[in-house]
């Protein structure tokens, strides 16, 4: 905890900023439960502060993203990530963090030719012949010029903005910092492990500033869709790609939001539509390597049905045994299969301890719900919201590498039915889980998956002589420890704490009622009032002790609601 002092302080400014902005979106209460007024003064005053009134009235999600978008590039990244967490959030603040754009007034054109003049280390137009002053987009962590090399070939530049690097760092370290004081002062937080869910932003984000890496990505989609010619992906310019400038080759055609120019330039949008769902399916459930943000902006539509998969900064990864989990519910969500929805739930539990057969009638009555709809009536993204309200329910929080995948199903059947209204998400994963599942069970992969096996538990014998003689050294050196990680001890520990303190409390009030009873039989001694001092004392400590005892049994009860 001393470290992330010293972190707070190095950052002071912003963490004022950051305090500042909370407390005008009436998010006051927060920012004291979490004791981070103590770093601003007159931090109480902001609460009064003129339209306080009138964003108060705003609905907790509203306010919250408002909140977001002030506070800036880190801040709104973060907003949109949670949008991914179906798992945690209900659909009203999804709906919220779903508006957060990371659209941000472009960098005037002089300041974009320094930077790349610094970035490719001369004159940019000793490289490109033309670089378009106006910018194709601009977004928190890069700025977007279509230029033209010397070869007259036609590229995109993708420049990081100036000095945003430290801006960044400096908000991750603030909000790994709040992160922290959540889990300590929100006990009920804990199961959706705030501190993890920033470590793991961090890295995303870290990634995505790094401009290299979406090259790479790149060049890997290129890879996976070799062979594919309906399928495009920009090729990358190595020789002036760097960390902080990504150059990669221009992609005309519509915009994925163009849908009425569509029809009159003579596309297929049912062609489209299928095709953009299959590529997405394979990314998914045979290369494991995914687009994590397929959204409209994100796609282009060219000449004889194409399609144009477009930044690539934001993808998912899955192992092999994750995709299998996958594979496994999609396959009972297209059955409708309750017992293969229940069992990946089951596994996706971890350390959680859930009802069972709660878990199981819940998934029959949301099954129950689609027992009777066709095919084509059956919107995917509503059943997988389902199946994340139910995790809700039971506190089991989605894989980590999972929420991706959840986001990018869900964007994808939203593009897909724009383009074709009868678009049906389920009738193109059938084939590709059905793919999935004999591959899984060929003679070569059983072989495999049985060599695999068969090492493993080889380790675990060959390893199991040294890891007894370990036991053993430490039993013998009174070193041994058995950790018990039983759920919500600590809250379990601080209940009993109190009950004992007012069971002794009772106990003390009622002997000094007795012994004062006592003292006022007995005459003689110092009188108050006209009555035994001692024992009219005792009864006044043992009056006040009972009212601290209803008082505090008073608050608890309401605390418990």
């Amino acid at each position: 905890m001393l470290k992330e002092t010293f972190t707070v302080m190095r950052d002071l400014p912003r963490v004022r900023e950051i305090i500042s902005v909370l407390m005008r979106h009436g998010l006051g209460n927060l920012v004291q439960r979490l004791g981070l007024t103590r770093g601003l003064e007159r931090g109480a005053d902001l609460l009064n502060l003129p339209g306080n009134h009138e964003i108060q009235s705003l609905e907790a999600p509203v306010r919250v993203r408002r909140a977001l978008e002030e506070l800036g590039p880190t801040f709104i990244k973060l907003g949109q990530v949670l949008a991914t967490r179906v798992d945690v959030f209900s659909a009203e603040w999804i709906y919220e963090f779903e508006k957060l754009q990371s659209e941000v007034p472009a960098l005037p054109f002089p300041v974009i030719l320094a930077e790349l003049g610094t970035v490719l280390g001369g004159d940019p137009y000793a490289i490109f012949a033309k670089i378009d002053p106006e910018p194709c987009g601009s977004a928190s962590i890069a700025q977007v010029h279509r230029a033209q090399l010397a070869t007259g070939e036609e590229v995109v530049l993708k420049l990081r903005r100036p000095d945003i690097g430290p801006v960044i760092e400096a908000d991750l370290r603030i909000l790994h910092h709040i992160a922290s004081l959540m889990e300590f002062e929100f006990p009920d937080a804990r199961r959706y492990q705030p501190v993890k869910i920033v470590e793991e932003f961090a890295k995303s984000l870290r990634r995505e500033l790094n401009l290299l890496i979406e090259a790479r990505n790149l060049e890997r989609f290129a890879q996976n869709f070799a062979g594919q010619s309906e399928i495009v992906i920009p090729t990358i310019q190595w020789a002036y790609t760097s960390e902080r400038l990504n150059v990669q080759s221009w992609i005309g055609g519509l915009a994925g939001n163009e849908i009425a120019q569509l029809q009159a330039a003579g596309y297929d949008r049912q062609v489209l539509a299928a095709r953009g769902a299959d590529a997405v399916l394979k990314m998914v459930l045979i290369d494991g390597y995914f687009h994590a943000d397929p959204h409209p902006g994100n796609v282009k539509y060219l000449p004889d049905n194409r399609i144009a998969f477009l930044d690539f900064g934001m993808v998912g990864r899955l192992p092999r045994p994750r995709r299998d989990q996958i594979v496994d519910l999609l396959a009972a969500l297209a059955e409708r299969s309750e017992r293969g929805i229940l069992n990946v739930l089951m596994e996706w539990t971890g350390e959680t301890v859930v009802d069972e057969e709660q878990l199981a009638a819940d998934i029959a009555d949301f099954m129950f719900n689609y027992e009777n709809l066709s095919l084509k009536d059956i919107q995917f993204g509503h059943l997988l919201n389902d199946v994340a309200v139910i995790m809700r329910e039971h506190e089991i929080t989605l894989p980590s590498d999972l929420t991706l995948l959840f986001k990018a199903l869900i964007t994808l059947e939203g593009l897909g039915r724009q383009l074709d209204p009868d678009f049906q998400m389920v009738r193109h994963l059938t084939p590709f889980v059905r793919e999935v599942i004999v591959a899984r069970y060929r003679p070569g992969s059983l072989l495999s998956a049985g060599k695999q096996n068969l090492l493993e538990a080889f380790d675990v014998l060959s390893g199991l002589p040294r890891d007894i003689g370990k036991l053993i050294k430490q039993a013998r050196r009174g070193h041994m420890k058995v950790d018990l990680d039983l759920k919500r001890l600590d809250r379990f520990g601080a209940q009993l704490a109190k009950s004992a303190n007012r069971l002794t409390l009772g106990i003390v009030t009622g002997a000094l009622i007795i012994g004062s009873s006592i003292v006022m039989t007995v005459r003689g001694g110092p009188m108050l009032f006209g009555l035994p001092a001692l024992g009219f004392i005792g009864f006044v400590i043992a009056f006040f002790n009972t009212l601290w005892l209803v008082f505090s049994i008073w608050v608890s009860g309401k605390e418990e609601r």
